[in-house]
C-alpha cells in the first residue's frame, strides 16, 4: 500500500506541474493517433495479402498490438521518465535528497517522476484489447484471462528491472543514454509477434532485451496460444531479475559518491 499511495503522490504532483503546459496535452493526444493509425495501417496492409501471420490472425494480432501500447505506455508513464531522473541525478551528485529520505530509496527513485499524459498510451492499450476481446468474443475464457493477468504482471517486472538495471549502471558508467536508446529503438519490434523474426533477432529480443516477456507472452496468453512452461518461465525470470536488480541497486548505491561527499 506504500508504493500505491507514494505512486499517487508521484501522479498528483506530476499533474500539476503537466497542467502548468496544457499544451502537451494535445501533443500527446495527437502523437497517441498517429501511433494507432500507423499500426491498424500496417495490419490492414499485412492482412490484405494473407490470412495469418505466423499463425496470428488479424484479431489475435489486433490483442498484441493493444498489450504492445498498454505496457509502452507503462514504461513510459512511470519507468522511462523515473529512469531518466535517477540518470541525471547520479551525474549531477543530486541524488542525496532522495537517499536521505525515510522510505526505501529503490522505491523513491522507481515512481519520482511521472508523465502524466502518457495516460493517453495506456488507454489508447486497454481500449485496442478491448476491441480485440470483443471480435474475439467466446473464444477468451477465465483460464486465458488469469494467465494474461499473470503474464502481463511478469511481463511489467522484468521490463522494470530490466530497466533499473540499465539505470544503475550510472555509478560507474555515468553515460548510459544511448543503451537506453537502444531499448527504445528495439522495443518497436514488439509490435509483431516474436515469431515472424529470425532466429538470432527473437533471441535476442527474448534474452538480450525482453521484448518477448513484455508483449508477446502476454498476447499470447490472452488468445490461448501460451504453453505452461512459458508462464512459468516468465514468472521465474521475472522473480529472478527482480532480485538481480535489487541486488544491483544496492550495490550501485555502495558506490554512490555524490554531492554531500
Amino acid at each position: 500500500m506504500g508504493y500505491v499511495r507514494l505512486l499517487w503522490l508521484y501522479v498528483r504532483l506530476g499533474t500539476l506541474n503537466e497542467l502548468e503546459y496544457r499544451a502537451n496535452f494535445f501533443m500527446q493526444l495527437a502523437q497517441v493517433a498517429i501511433s494507432l493509425l500507423t499500426a491498424l495501417a500496417g495490419l490492414s496492409v499485412v492482412y490484405a495479402h494473407t490470412d495469418t501471420l505466423a499463425g496470428w490472425r488479424s484479431d489475435e494480432l489486433l490483442a498484441l498490438l493493444g498489450v504492445y501500447f498498454l505496457v509502452g505506455g507503462l514504461i513510459s508513464f512511470v519507468i522511462q521518465p523515473s529512469m531518466q531522473r535517477l540518470m541525471e541525478d547520479v551525474r549531477l551528485g543530486t541524488l542525496d535528497f532522495t537517499l536521505t529520505k525515510p522510505e526505501d530509496s529503490q522505491l523513491l527513485v522507481s515512481a519520482r517522476q511521472v508523465e502524466v499524459w502518457k495516460l493517453l498510451d495506456i488507454v489508447l492499450g486497454i481500449g485496442v484489447l478491448a476491441t480485440a476481446l470483443v471480435r474475439l468474443g467466446a473464444n477468451v475464457g477465465v483460464t486465458q484471462a488469469l494467465a494474461f493477468g499473470v503474464a502481463l504482471l511478469a511481463g511489467g517486472v522484468i521490463v522494470y528491472s530490466f530497466w533499473l538495471i540499465l539505470a544503475t549502471m550510472t555509478f560507474w558508467f555515468v553515460k548510459v543514454d544511448n543503451i537506453l536508446v537502444i531499448f527504445e529503438s528495439m522495443y518497436q519490434a514488439g509490435r509483431w509477434p516474436i515469431g515472424i523474426y529470425p532466429r538470432w533477432l527473437r533471441a535476442a529480443l527474448t534474452l538480450l532485451v525482453p521484448v518477448a516477456f513484455a508483449v508477446t507472452v502476454p498476447a499470447e496468453a490472452l488468445v490461448g496460444r501460451l504453453a505452461a512452461p512459458t508462464l512459468l518461465g516468465a514468472l521465474g525470470l521475472a522473480t529472478l531479475l527482480l532480485l538481480v536488480s535489487r541486488w544491483f541497486w544496492s550495490v550501485g548505491v555502495r558506490r554512490y559518491s555524490g554531492a554531500s561527499a
